[in-house]
């Protein structure tokens, strides 16, 4: 089965950095977080990836096409009046990636009906570039198949980052508590499943898939949420990019699945 990932944005809440590159190449531990979304699936048994490029997108198709550079040992050789490389103790990923240039200003949609010629009549996942978490993809796969429908996607409660007040209908107070994850709202964190028919859902490049595609789903019934209850961040300014990479430079990043 196939990774769809969104990686055509502009990044414009992290312009800090985004603004020389895409957002999805922004480096975690010295690795693109758009790298890491992909190890994630990758140690699940997932390794065909289709990225929908699209702002720079240049710079994504050249750091694949040097990959053996970026992971291994180089002697280039030039005593003999030839330009030889050695490439030593090789390191690849089992991946095919397929890099699709969606264009600069399409919508979300727009950028995933793009992609659906690399498809074809195939159950497939789609995420965003910028975000990681440790999800269960087989659990996900199973709840979606469960319940039949188009589309699944993984929600995820950041919970409440204050104390509360409780009060009552007159405006007493009536108490003091600590958070909890229960005071949260569900969001869509992405790690979605859908069925071939979504297509049928995106008009063009100016739909968006969030606002329409997925309105459109709910609408209809077609779309399932499932909890993830474990470690999620997105990646959207350069404050959560460093909490990230804290994470990440301490050992414990809770995203990381796979073997070193």
């Amino acid at each position: 089965m196939k990774v769809v990932i969104l990686a055509g944005g502009f990044g414009t809440r992290i312009s800090e950095e985004a603004k020389f590159r895409p957002k999805p190449m922004l480096e975690i531990g010295g690795m693109p977080i758009l790298w890491h979304i992909m190890k994630i699936y990758s140690a699940q048994g997932f390794n065909e990836f289709v990225v929908c490029a699209g702002y720079k997108q240049h710079i994504i198709k050249e750091w694949f096409a040097d990959y053996f550079l970026h992971t291994s040992d180089v002697t280039f050789d030039y005593t003999a009046g030839n330009n030889e490389m050695i490439v030593h103790n090789k390191h690849i990923e089992p991946w095919m990636v397929t890099i699709v240039d969606t264009g600069l200003y399409t919508e979300t949609g727009g950028r995933v009906k793009r992609i659906k010629d690399y498809i074809g009549n195939e159950r497939f996942m789609l995420t965003y570039g910028d975000g990681v978490g440790d999800i269960d993809v087989a659990a996900l796969l199973e709840f979606h198949e469960q319940h039949g429908r188009i589309g699944t996607m993984s929600m995820y409660n950041f919970g409440q980052n204050k104390g509360i007040v409780e009060a009552g209908k007159d405006g007493v107070v009536t108490a003091f508590r600590e958070k909890s994850n229960l005071d949260g709202d569900l969001i869509n964190i992405g790690f979605m499943v859908f069925q071939p028919e979504i297509f049928e859902y995106i008009e063009g490049d100016g739909t968006i898939f969030e606002k329409e595609t997925l309105a459109e789903l709910v609408a209809k019934r077609e779309l399932a949420g499932c909890v993830h209850k474990g470690y999620w961040q997105c990646m959207d300014t350069l404050r959560e990019k460093r909490q990230i990479e804290k994470l990440w430079d301490s050992g414990k990043a809770p995203w990381k699945i796979w073997e070193s």
